[in-house]
């Protein structure tokens, strides 16, 4: 059982050297416990930081490429080097890797095939009020987006089997911690919440840079993530609503028609009508080329799947 810790890294030659030195050595339950880190088009020494700090693996991006494709990179090379869990974390020692036994704990007993590490929102000191009631209604919206019970949706502190990891595929450029989440309700994987602790603020946050650019991009994301893993009701809800609205003007008319004799001064609203009942339609229609669409998109993913998966069986 070979557990791997991925970090990914952009200018981190600071941090790194403190969080590197935090990681147990040793995890009851794994037989070697590894260290991959991902190099984000850092500009600094990250690199050469950590090879001189004993780290075997590093792999990365010329050009920095955002967190999500980082994240993403670092699951497909420890699928490669034959991983059975990976656990994430973040280069600034947010996260106390002390507790890094209990955060693959539910994988090891069969509990869970995603674990995410839910932080003590209400008591961290640097972040400020306005973020702690963001992260907590930003979590609430996840978790009844994808179904899940996912107590801190932007935890970056997470463990995957294997088989979880070997499913994953992230399509936004700027943060994979929500998409993950969303994905595993829609794939129905066990993914649950156990409590983490964290350390003392290193630097600033470099996801959050400001609360309302983060608010827009979160949305955005959730946007993106509901069409594409859910195109089919997305675009049939659109449909409808247009559809309804265009029935609702249309019953306006005919009321004034038949009732008030005030049809003629109301052919704006026939004209409307018909534009909106037309364009449901449309979006109607576009739902289900979306929905074929989806379904390609699963079987391509499932045969993504299957060769990650199989990749460890033909190195054994």
């Amino acid at each position: 059982m070979r557990l791997f810790i991925q970090i990914p890294c952009h200018n981190e030659e600071a941090s790194l050297p403190i969080s590197l030195a935090a990681l147990p050595k040793s995890v009851p339950g794994v037989d070697s416990v590894e260290v991959l880190v991902i190099n984000d088009g850092s500009r600094d020494r990250t690199v050469e930081v950590a090879r001189a700090l004993g780290v075997k693996h590093v792999v990365g991006f010329a050009q920095n490429q955002g967190l999500a494709r980082a994240f993403m990179l670092g699951i497909r090379s420890c699928l490669e080097l034959g991983a059975d869990i990976i656990v994430n974390t973040d280069a600034d020692n947010q996260y106390n890797a002390e507790d890094i036994p209990n955060l693959i704990a539910p994988i090891l007993e069969g509990r869970a095939e995603i674990v995410v590490g839910a932080r003590p929102i209400g008591t961290i000191e640097h972040f400020s009020p306005i973020k702690k009631l963001l992260q907590k209604l930003g979590s609430s919206v996840v978790k009844r987006v994808s179904g899940t019970t996912v107590a801190d949706a932007p935890s970056g502190f997470r463990a995957f089997s294997r088989e979880a990891a070997a499913s994953l595929n992230v399509f936004s450029a700027y943060t994979y911690t929500l998409e993950t989440i969303i994905q595993a309700g829609q794939k129905n994987m066990s993914i649950v919440s156990v409590p983490i602790r964290v350390n003392g603020d290193l630097r600033p946050s470099r996801l959050v840079r400001s609360i309302s650019s983060y608010v827009r991009r979160s949305i955005m994301t959730m946007l993106r993530i509901g069409i594409i893993y859910r195109p089919f009701q997305f675009f049939m809800t659109l449909a409808s609503t247009l559809f309804l609205a265009g029935i609702v003007l249309g019953a306006r008319f005919l009321y004034y028609y038949l009732f008030l004799h005030g049809g003629p001064g109301h052919v704006q609203s026939v004209i409307l009508a018909a534009v909106l009942m037309i364009f449901g339609f449309q979006t109607g229609l576009l739902a289900f080329i979306a929905d074929l669409l989806s379904v390609n998109r699963r079987l391509l993913e499932e045969l993504l799947e299957a060769k990650r998966v199989s990749r460890k069986k033909g190195n054994e």
